[in-house]
């Protein structure tokens, strides 16, 4: 069974690359402490999976954030990844689920990713949620900011026992245009039969000969992906002192002050010795 990794491949007669990613137990860690719906569940899993796909595809040396905003019952879910191929992902709700399709969960709303270098000026992409499902709006977000054809495949199998996901990514490569175009078409008429089950359980190198078995593959070492949340105390300590003096004397009389975070639903707890510790700082 493939698990929490990230593999990229290359067509060698083709100007087209791919890349597939695989969460289990790393989509387990995030969904764990969260009591959300099975259609919230699913749509999260969907997202960490384009949202690692995206991640690899911009050759990222930094962060990223991919967030769905809209009027329906879930106002807002993102998932924030690095480079690194860590991540973590939140979903907030604001009525009950009905429907369980994309767009009866999300509504009208917009897809925005924020990508943040580790050096150079942050960039923000925007764009309306498209069609019925994420996959949509991914591509139709791909073919405004890189104007190079995209095409995603995105998959769950989520039960109480398990949680997975997968996706595959097809992208051209810009060399020759005209080329490029008719290899992408090639190429998206096989990928287009491919199925959950094979996506899901079959090993990588398996399904790629399965699929693609006129081509020239070449497979990159595989990168493995971890769900990371990265709250700590001393990150709390310094949202406290960001309040300021007054806020902070406030919490000292009220004898705590209990901050928990919304992607791991982990709670640290300051009381009234620990808040002054932190007033004594200004």
């Amino acid at each position: 069974m493939n698990q929490d990794v990230l593999v990229r491949f290359l067509f060698n007669q083709r100007d087209t690359r791919g890349e597939i990613a695989y969460v289990s137990n790393s989509l387990q860690q995030m969904l764990q402490n969260h009591d959300y719906p099975y259609p919230v569940k699913q749509l999260l899993a969907e997202l960490v999976v384009a949202t690692s796909l995206l991640t690899a595809t911009l050759k990222l040396d930094g962060d990223i954030a991919v967030q769905l905003q809209g009027d329906g019952p879930v106002r807002f879910a993102a998932v924030n990844g690095t480079a690194e191929q860590e991540f973590r992902g939140v979903a907030r709700l604001q009525a009950e689920i009905g429907a369980t399709g994309f767009r009866d969960l999300i509504g009208e709303g917009y897809m925005l990713v924020t990508i943040t270098p580790k050096q150079g000026e942050r960039y923000q992409g925007i764009i309306p949620l498209t069609g019925d499902s994420l996959t949509d709006t991914l591509e139709a977000y791909f073919a405004q900011s890189e104007q190079l054809p995209t095409r995603l495949y995105l998959f769950t199998d989520l039960t109480e026992n398990q949680s997975r996901a997968a996706g595959l990514l097809l992208q051209v490569l810009p060399v020759d245009p005209e080329k490029a175009k008719q290899d992408f078409s090639d190429l998206v008429i096989v990928t287009d039969t491919i199925t959950a089950n094979e996506l899901l359980n079959l090993p990588t190198e398996q399904m790629l000969h399965r699929l693609y078995h006129d081509e020239e593959v070449e497979v990159f070492p595989h990168q493995a992906i971890r769900f990371v949340c990265g709250c700590t105390r001393e990150k709390c300590e310094s949202a406290i002192i960001s309040l300021g003096k007054t806020a902070i004397e406030e919490h000292i009389a009220e004898g705590k002050l209990e901050i928990s975070c919304d992607y791991c639903n982990s709670t640290f707890q300051f009381d009234s010795t620990d808040l002054s510790l932190l007033l004594n700082k200004f």
